[in-house]
């Protein structure tokens, strides 16, 4: 069942698309990461975030749903069903429960007022349609649809061979971002856009060039939306780990520096897209590093 929490006056509600063991070994996964760094660590990530038996990583895709000023708002929509990822299986004709944990969480897809998509890989967007016939239509018909200008240019199919992760998001744009442009919805921004009162996206670039944040500030409550920031619980201790799937190394490194930095001295919760567990956590600093304050109160996955 979704859990929520509450802060300010926003109510966040976890939806789980997907969680289970990942088919990388951290050495895939987390490039240029080292058996000690995991064992060093094993408490932390063992047994919800990395099984020390395998050496495999867990990982989870889901979307934070928020109820804010009247609306509902959904960031991230994770790989969506009967999608073809020729070089992503975990992501390719996947058949989940998304819309039936969506609809336990109290949540129709026409209710849905707006779709953040923090950037436009494909296990962010897939949820964004749905297959209906022989056509990709928007999955959420009322709502619309933010997503960064820099990576509706950057992940256009005319310009995937000069990307890093290439062919990885190969037919995303067609299946789950063409669509919704197409149908009207789509609201591009640069530099940074305010939601409402309470809500306001910010660029965090490097895991892509549009890669954003969304920052909620309520009620002196604070909070921070990672996205793709982090992809592991690995990086909270070893922030100078990136995963395999950064467009710009030096950038994505600096963006989760500043988002720590911002987190430890606000005392945000910080809620990423691929968290099992308890999903989001608090974080300090330590030293000249930074180390985990707590685990949010969200149910386990």
């Amino acid at each position: 069942m979704p859990t929520t929490l509450r802060l300010g006056d926003v109510e966040i509600t976890r939806v789980i698309e997907f969680s289970d063991i990942s088919p990388m070994t951290t050495d895939v996964f987390f490039p240029g990461s080292k058996p000690e760094e995991w064992q060093r660590h094993a408490a932390l990530l063992d047994p919800d975030h990395w099984d020390a038996r395998t050496g495999l990583t867990r990982v989870a895709t889901q979307s934070w749903v928020l109820r804010s000023e009247g609306r509902v708002i959904v960031i991230d929509t994770g790989a969506g069903n009967g999608k073809y990822r020729p070089l992503q299986p975990i992501w390719s004709y996947l058949d989940t429960n998304y819309l039936d944990n969506l609809a336990a969480a109290g949540v129709r897809p026409e209710d849905v007022d707006l779709v953040v998509n923090t950037h436009l890989h494909d296990d962010h967007v897939g949820w964004n349609t749905r297959l209906d016939g022989r056509d990709w239509v928007p999955t959420f018909p009322n709502a619309t649809y933010l997503m960064p200008r820099p990576d509706v240019t950057y992940w256009h199919p005319d310009h995937l061979h000069r990307t890093r992760f290439g062919r990885g998001n190969q037919n995303v744009y067609e299946d789950s971002v063409q669509p919704v442009i197409d149908a009207g919805l789509v609201t591009t921004w640069h530099d940074s856009y305010v939601i409402d009162a309470n809500l306001r996206l910010e660029p965090a670039p490097g895991h892509t060039p549009g890669s954003s944040v969304v920052h909620l500030e309520s009620g002196g409550d604070r909070a921070v939306f990672a996205g793709d920031l982090l992809h592991g619980a690995i990086q909270i201790h070893e922030p100078h780990l990136n995963s395999c799937f950064e467009e710009d190394e030096d950038g994505a490194r600096a963006s989760r520096a500043r988002m720590y930095a911002y987190a430890a001295d606000h005392n945000a919760l910080v809620l990423p897209a691929h968290l099992p567990g308890h999903g989001a956590f608090e974080i300090r600093r330590e030293g000249s590093g930074f180390a985990l304050s707590r685990w949010a109160p969200f149910s386990r996955s």
